[in-house]
């Protein structure tokens, strides 16, 4: 199994998650903040087509996450997967009966090579869901747009041998930045983001010596830096065996094999 990401932020996010058993390959688009048009180019630089894609994961309605969701399953004949809630805060969209699915938490989903398990997280949004992907034999936990931790978080990221977590800002960043009060309070609060902090205790409730992977994702440009992020992480973990990877805004990061 490999991942990668098409980019990570407030501008859009999209991480790409193959799982290949012999001559089959899966490929899981998880998000696609972007439009059709960026996806493409995007998907070009990490050796993909729309084409390569088995199906597309939403993890909620916001748009740097929902993007161009629809017309890429519609263009190109995907099956995608939304929580019904995130069906309803984005419209209720026409999608043939066979290719919309709801998922829902706890409810395995088998894609190919894929096995799929999404889970509920605190955010503001109508019934958001991040997603755990495995192989069989090696598993990704992929976690953003949270705002707090709670034990079922924590239960559905044990023992993952990759882990992309979001590290949205620095508190201290946030607290002196130009933000509004209000928006400061929605960023911070329960149901918003992870800072750097919450992030590491995340980790430091998940770490164990079988983690390989660990990606830092959905910085924001104005309230984080990469090295921030990177010193909060690693004050809980000193033992990874690779270095702990910061996804750009623009950029993402490369293929990362498990």
């Amino acid at each position: 199994m490999r991942f990668c990401s098409l980019g990570s932020g407030s501008g859009g996010n999209a991480t790409v998650v193959e799982a290949s058993a012999g001559i089959t390959t899966s490929r899981l688009l998880i998000d696609c903040g972007f439009s059709l048009r960026e996806l493409e180019a995007r998907l070009g630089r990490a050796g993909l087509t729309c084409d390569d894609l088995d199906a597309v994961f939403v993890t909620h309605e916001h748009g740097d996450h929902v993007g161009c969701a629809v017309t890429l399953a519609r263009r190109f004949d995907l099956p995608v997967w939304m929580s019904r809630g995130t069906w309803d805060a984005i419209g209720r969209p026409e999608l043939p009966h066979e290719r919309l699915h709801f998922a829902r938490d706890g409810q395995a989903i088998v894609l190919g090579d894929l096995h799929l398990l999404p889970y509920t997280v605190a955010h503001d949004a109508r019934e958001p869901l991040q997603i755990r992907c495995s192989d069989g034999a090696r598993d990704l936990g992929v976690l953003t747009d949270a705002g707090s931790i709670t034990p079922h978080l924590l239960a559905n990221l044990q023992r993952c041998d990759a882990l992309l977590l979001e590290c949205n800002h620095d508190r201290g960043l946030l607290a002196a930045s130009s933000y509004p009060a209000s928006l400061k309070s929605r960023i911070g609060g329960r149901l918003g983001h992870l800072s750097n902090e919450t992030a590491a205790e995340i980790l430091a409730a998940c770490l164990h010596d079988g983690l390989e992977h660990l990606v830092a994702a959905h910085l924001s440009d104005r309230n984080n830096t990469p090295d921030l992020a990177r010193a909060a992480l690693a004050l809980a973990c000193s033992r990874l065996p690779h270095e702990i990877v910061v996804a750009d805004p623009l950029e993402g990061f490369d293929w990362l094999t498990l």
